[in-house]
């Protein structure tokens, strides 16, 4: 018996044949959206293949575009001339044997002190910052935090940080020069340790990991880092003056670095060259030697976030494609059938003249009709998990255009592609064939 979609009260009125494109598209609109109201059931199960697909790509857009941005804050909030002399070029850290078991910059020497001191000095640069990270316990009257991230700086550390005291101060100057006992805690480490109590003055003990030392430690200051991409991963932190913590907690300097701030005005390309032909005359290095030590500059770590970011979307491209290609298989097998149940139809239209052409476009305008309104979903979709990701973390996670557009271009070119061979099908029918069938 013949479908509904073939009867004489749902078939569509089949068009004048010859007409401009313009009109032959929206009469392939017009039979598509006609024949997937004719099988909802079929046509839902696809367009939520397609669906998940396209979600998938808008929400990792969003996420991504919103980290991105943060981060690209963060740099700018920090100053985006700043610099940093570190031991090693992270950026370009390569896993290279040597047969020692030891990576190729093991044998570089450490970043001192004493250099960030002569840094300092120079003309172009306003500050030269001392920074090393450590894992610190923080005890007080029976309250204990451990997994603490922590750093030994110079005074001027809150330059290169993005925040604002909330409560007391920073350590002075002359507290690093004297390697005092003083500490800089954030607001959510003050609440865990001391409640509604005033922090500032109170005496913590403070002991660093492996071979560290347990000593007291006087509160100066509570730090606050706003609302930002990683006030949230990273909660608890403290800072003490980097003296303090070598003398007192034995912390570990081999990762020693500088924080360079230069005068404003003053291009960054000419203060780096000021501190490489400082580092380069301080450690003996000849004009054929390398550099023993790095430069890096805000942007190439933004280059590192990016590249890492791209390869993490492209994997997540990958998988979403998954869901497009259900949707597409689903497409092939749906179209089968409106082509099985249409056969008469076919033969009719091309009785009063329509040609192999149009009726290949009008079951591709079909199909992708079938992608776009999946498309469309996932899109809906997406823009509401991006809505719930801002609502409940600092991410701003915004919808970039060009998601948008690739989102529906791959949904519409998925949907033509997998329509095609139903729809070459249906344009090879024989006229006496299609009208004969039943």
């Amino acid at each position: 018996m013949p479908s509904a979609m073939s009867s004489s009260s749902t078939a569509p009125t089949p068009p004048t044949p010859g007409g401009s494109p313009l009109g032959t598209l929206a009469e392939g609109f017009r039979i598509a959206l006609t024949a997937i109201r004719a099988n909802k059931l079929r046509a839902s199960l696809t367009i939520l293949g397609v669906a998940i697909g396209v979600a998938v790509v808008v929400t990792m857009a969003a996420l991504i575009t919103g980290i991105r941005s943060s981060v690209l804050e963060a740099f700018e909030s920090a100053g985006p001339e700043n610099f940093v002399v570190t031991r090693f070029d992270m950026t370009e850290v390569r896993i290279v044997g040597d047969g020692s078991g030891r990576p190729p910059w093991w044998n570089k020497p450490k970043i001192t002190p004493l250099e960030a001191e002569r840094i300092a000095r120079l003309p172009a640069v306003k500050d030269a910052i001392v920074d090393f990270d450590m894992s610190l316990a923080i005890s007080f009257e029976g309250a204990r935090v451990t997994g603490i991230q922590a750093s030994g700086n110079s005074a001027g550390w809150p330059q290169y940080t993005i925040g604002d005291f909330v409560s007391g101060r920073n350590f002075l100057p002359a507290e690093v020069e004297q390697g005092r006992a003083v500490i800089v805690i954030s607001r959510p480490l003050a609440t865990e340790l001391f409640g509604q109590l005033d922090p500032i003055g109170k005496r913590v003990r403070v002991s660093a990991g492996g071979g560290g030392a347990n000593e007291l430690f006087t509160v100066v200051g509570v730090f606050d880092t706003g609302e930002n991409i990683f006030s949230d991963a990273v909660q608890h932190f403290a800072v003490t003056p980097y003296t303090a913590a070598l003398k007192r907690l034995k912390a570990n300097d081999m990762f020693f670095q500088v924080l360079v701030v230069p005068w404003e005005g003053i291009p960054q390309v000419e203060v780096q060259d000021q501190v490489i032909s400082l580092l380069r005359t301080m450690r003996g290095l000849g004009p054929t030697e390398e550099n023993n030590f790095a430069v890096i500059r805000s942007d190439q770590l933004i280059d590192l976030f990016n590249q890492l970011t791209s390869v993490f979307f492209m994997v997540m491209l990958a998988l979403s494609s998954v869901g497009l290609m259900v949707g597409g298989v689903g497409v092939i097998g749906i179209m089968l059938i409106s082509v099985t149940e249409r056969t008469r139809e076919i033969g009719i239209r091309k009785a009063v003249g329509a040609t192999r052409r149009e009726i290949l476009w009008q079951f591709l305008v079909e199909a992708g009709v079938l992608t776009l309104l999946g498309g469309a979903s996932g899109m809906l979709l997406g823009g509401l998990a991006a809505e719930g990701v801002e609502s409940v973390t600092p991410i701003p996670a915004a919808i970039p255009i060009w998601s948008v557009a690739v989102a529906l271009t791959m949904a519409v070119f998925t949907g033509m592609l997998f329509g095609l061979l139903p729809a070459v099908r249906a344009s090879r029918l024989e006229p006496v064939d299609a009208l004969r069938y039943e």
